[in-house]
């Protein structure tokens, strides 16, 4: 039986990453440091469903607190390591850089550090399509440039990306990078939009919609997302790239890969979406687009195709009427 550590394991992809895993027959060890940025009670919930497995370990704790990684690693021996713990969220992180430092940055180099001392067959990292930032040529690949970041979001993600290869470059760990493009679905996170607009919809209250709807984002399906971070574990980078599109490292067992729908589509959309799986039409307001947004995103997924012979493809309409459904369960409303 192999152990996987997955950080942030009480949050929205942690917890079906971990369960995930749980239903394949691993060892999980769920680190998470409950953090109130938004509902601790909903984080509590999702660990209570993991530890029914006699086979999950919960740990309490920060990421980017020095030693206790060590400690983690010490006494339960991963094999593997899917790091999901972050300070999440755009527009906050204007508002309070420091924690994004701290969770982000100082978080991923403790990691990195645990994996450099005591050694994982794969180490997989969550970034962001965030850090492809003023880039405008559609769809982003993985060998486009990503220097120019809008938000300290963004820049934590880079700098995460990078801290990530110079480890992998000097002590031979196998890493993988997975650039997320807007994830959504069952047990998400209540900061986000398409949380924000059900539960407003369904009071009857207005929503605000910046840019006028007119956001393009590659809204990717979490159960699409899992089942691609899964069958990564099995894709280690190596010495070789598997096509020319590869973005494997000439230095180092390193990568990043796109993980989205590759189907960008309108906010706007998203909204008629939601409203048709609620029935009732929102009250818009109507707002100009806040700083650090980007105007669209779009997920080139030829490389996670070479890799997996998998890419997502839920639809929208799907995938937002299976989150209605949770959401009226578990608010029951």
């Amino acid at each position: 039986m192999k152990t996987a550590l997955v950080t942030g394991s009480a949050g929205f992809i942690g917890y079906h990453v971990s369960a995930t895993l749980l239903a394949a027959g691993w060892r999980v060890v769920g680190l998470d440091s409950f953090s109130p940025y938004y509902d601790v009670a909903l984080k509590h919930v999702r660990h209570d469903i993991l530890q029914k497995s006699n086979r999950f370990t919960p740990i309490v704790g920060k990421v980017e607190d020095q030693g206790i990684l060590t400690g983690v690693f010490h006494s339960e021996r991963p094999d593997v390591v899917i790091h999901l713990a972050a300070q999440a969220g755009v527009r906050h992180s204007i508002e309070a850089p420091r924690t994004y430092i701290d969770a982000n940055v100082r978080g991923t180099f403790e990691i990195l550090d645990a994996a450099r001392a005591h050694g994982v067959e794969h180490l997989l990292i969550a970034s962001s399509s965030s850090v492809y930032g003023t880039n405008e040529d559609m769809p982003y690949t993985e060998l486009d440039r990503a220097d120019y970041p809008m938000s300290l979001y963004a820049s934590t993600k880079k700098t995460a990306e990078s801290l990530a290869h110079t480890y992998a470059h000097l002590h031979g760990i196998p890493t993988t990078l997975f650039r997320l493009f807007t994830v959504y679905g069952p047990w998400g996170r209540p900061d986000m939009a398409y949380f924000k607009f059900t539960q407003a919809i369904l009071r009857g209250d207005p929503i605000d919609v910046y840019n006028r709807g007119k956001m393009r984002r590659d809204f990717t399906f979490v159960d699409d997302l899992v089942a691609s971070i899964v069958a990564l574990i099995d894709a280690r980078p190596g010495d070789t790239p598997v096509s020319p599109r590869d973005s494997l490292s000439p230095a180092a067992p390193w990568r990043v890969v796109n993980i989205g729908n590759s189907a960008p589509q309108e906010l706007g959309d998203f909204i008629a979406a939601i409203e048709a799986a609620v029935g009732r039409e929102a009250e818009k307001i109507y707002l100009p687009m806040q700083p650090g947004d980007v105007p669209a995103t779009w997920a080139d997924t030829v490389l996670l195709r070479e890799l997996i012979g998998f890419r997502p493809t839920t639809p929208l309409e799907e995938g937002v009427r299976r989150f209605v459904t949770w959401y009226r369960t578990y608010f029951d409303v």
